[in-house]
């Protein structure tokens, strides 16, 4: 069976007048899209005041933690999530199928943010385990569904791919708004219960939309036999149980201490994409064509790690510099720090269908895939040497910098996410091997996991360097990264057919 015969002979087939009932784009998009917004509205919207949560003062009803803890927790709870993806695609391919693996994820999700509206800290950390759990089954398998609406030669697969992310920044926009005035006025729980809200009404109208979803058939597409189904499931849930009872006891002991934990989760972020890649180079059911595409998928993941690394400080480093030398007074409006997070929506938002208008309109003539990937790199790298500028020559930590950079450093920071998340998660679609088809997308979030991995090691510095330093170091690394990528496009330009 040809890849496009995969792509475009799903199950259940939305109707077919829907293919350009959605400006030009299948009317699944919007459903989808729909979904996107209302789930990044509430797992960005608590990212946003996450961090100032875990370093408020006690007596205020955080956590009380370090700024470089603070973040390094963040971090850490990002990596988990992004590390459960790999577990959420391949339950989507062989057991539940993309439509409910995205419902049962969302599900798990909403409860989260419920537990997290609760104000104790057991529910707190009940709530992000939730949510890891529901992000690790929704994110991959949604941004399947996307890549199943179209065939793998259509020209509007990349616009489409733009315009659900803009859809995803809409959310990514409106989240830090609301939770970050209501955890900034009320308190940080009430910002947690409008995350969950948000979640719900998203999981609403993905059920009312389903049926025009492709491949929403109920059973998985790889499914397993009816006899290693049951044996899968049960391995699963005797797996679950005895982790959680040796994690208690190591934890009761004394042993398996925060900061343990969060070094272990960099750990594995840093093997599991290794043993992945070995998988699936290794695995018979992986044909020469598709494992020569998955070579120059290697440098498409490494590119994503260093862009992410630096996007995932601005929930984390970013919003405590905006929290602590920022002004919050913009045009003369006062504002809670953790609208600074917005800003970063705002610009995606923007720019998003400008892209997307842009690639159609030069159609073949658009750039590689991979240039747009190194461009997006470069850019990410620039938004935080900007960052190097306002924070020298301080003595002290009691200066406050114009809102304009930040503003300016997301700027720059949202349009390399647009071109770096939207060609990649594109490639994804087409490099996938076919017997991998979800789990491919998982490695992509892989990236996410490892970029959160480093990133929770290094951001245990931010207390004990000088912000310059911090900020001018990562930016020059990840700027040095986007032009090897730049100087490797002819290899990939060859060896990442079909993808151009």
């Amino acid at each position: 069976m040809s890849r496009t015969d995969v792509d475009t002979a799903p199950g259940n087939p939305p109707p077919p007048q829907d293919d350009h009932a959605f400006f030009g784009q299948p009317r699944g998009l919007l459903t989808l899209s729909g979904l996107e917004v209302w789930e990044r509205f509430s797992f960005l919207g608590m990212q946003a005041i996450l961090v100032l949560y875990f370093a408020d003062a006690v007596a205020s009803g955080g956590l009380g933690m370090s700024a470089g803890t603070a973040a390094s927790v963040s971090a850490a709870y990002g990596t988990l999530v992004y590390l459960v993806s790999v577990a959420g695609g391949w339950l989507a391919d062989r057991v539940l199928g993309s439509y409910r693996a995205v419902l049962w994820g969302g599900v798990l999700i909403a409860c989260g943010h419920y537990s997290m509206a609760v104000p104790t800290a057991t529910m707190t950390w009940a709530g992000l385990g939730l949510i890891s759990a529901g992000t690790g089954l929704l994110k991959p398998n949604v941004a399947t569904m996307v890549g199943k609406l179209y065939r793998t030669d259509d020209d509007r697969r990349d616009a489409g791919f733009a315009l659900y992310y803009m859809a995803i920044n809409i959310g990514a926009f409106a989240g830090p708004l609301i939770t970050g005035w209501l955890g900034d006025h009320r308190g940080w729980h009430w910002g947690f219960s409008a995350a969950a809200i948000g979640m719900t009404l998203g999981l609403v109208q993905y059920v009312l939309g389903r049926r025009h979803l492709a491949g929403r058939e109920n059973a998985a597409e790889s499914a397993l036999a009816p006899a290693a189904m049951r044996r899968a499931v049960r391995l699963i849930v005797v797996g679950m149980i005895v982790a959680a009872v040796i994690a208690t006891g190591l934890a009761l002991a004394g042993w398996l201490t925060m900061g343990r934990f969060v070094d272990l989760l960099t750990l594995i972020s840093v093997i599991a994409p290794v043993v992945y890649f070995a998988v699936m180079f290794a695995s018979p059911r992986v044909t020469r064509e598709e494992r020569g595409r998955l070579k120059p998928y290697i440098v498409l993941f490494l590119a994503s790690t260093v862009f992410n690394f630096i996007l995932f400080q601005a929930y984390s480093t970013m919003m405590l510099l905006a929290s602590t030398n920022a002004e919050t007074t913009l045009l003369g409006f006062d504002f809670p720090a953790s609208w600074y997070a917005s800003a970063l929506g705002a610009f995606e938002v923007a720019l998003a269908p400008v892209v997307a208008a842009l690639w159609v309109r030069m159609g073949r003539g658009q750039p590689h895939a991979s240039n747009k990937i190194a461009i997006g790199v470069v850019l990410g790298g620039l938004s935080f040497l900007l960052m190097a500028l306002p924070t020298s020559g301080h003595g002290g930590g009691t200066y406050l910098m114009s809102a304009w950079w930040i503003v300016g450093s997301y700027l720059l920071l949202g349009l390399g996410d647009i071109l770096l998340e939207t060609s990649g998660m594109s490639a994804t679609t087409k490099l996938a091997p076919v017997a991998f088809s979800s789990q491919t997308m998982s490695l992509w979030f892989l990236s996410l996991a490892l970029a959160n991995g480093i990133q929770a090691q290094t951001v245990k510095l931010y207390d004990d360097v000088s912000q310059p330093a911090y900020f001018g170091v990562n930016g020059a690394v990840a700027v040095a990264a986007g032009l090897a990528v730049m100087a490797a496009a002819p290899w990939l330009r060859r060896t990442m057919h079909p993808v151009h």
